[in-house]
């Protein structure tokens, strides 16, 4: 069973983003079946990768939007992102200076409930704004 599942709360209606979001809801639950099957830190700590590498994908990808149409909420939104990234990243440090015990379920609690949290209330904030711009 996942760890987390896509549901209609999740959608913004905007086809990219709620793409974007899908990947990363299905990483977490990657991370977390590697976790539940026991696999070794070498195959966790690929999968911890790639889920930093796509986030970082992502942010760029919203805050790009954010520039090119004038999110008036823009600075705050990028904020999010920035705490987000240096928690992750000091897990990943953590993670690769041998401190597999810090892929616990408390770190993946940690991603899912900021993940739920930031499309629920930050992004969902923007979806008006990005739809009268056209943006789909």
């Amino acid at each position: 069973m996942p760890l987390m599942q896509w549901n209609d709360r999740m959608s913004m209606g905007l086809e990219t983003f709620d793409a974007e979001h899908k990947k990363l809801v299905e990483m977490i639950n990657e991370l977390f079946d590697g976790m539940q099957a026991g696999k070794g830190a070498e195959a966790l700590g690929k999968i911890l990768d790639k889920l930093i590498d796509y986030t970082k994908v992502h942010f760029a990808h919203e805050e790009k939007l954010m520039a090119q149409h004038g999110y008036a909420d823009s600075p705050a939104h990028k904020a999010e992102h920035v705490a987000l990234a240096k928690q992750v990243l000091d897990v990943q440090a953590k993670f690769k200076s041998g401190a597999s015990a810090v892929l616990s379920m408390d770190v993946l609690n940690f991603l899912k409930e900021w993940l739920l949290k930031h499309i629920q209330g930050t992004d969902k904030k923007y979806v008006a704004h990005f739809k009268s711009k056209g943006v789909k």
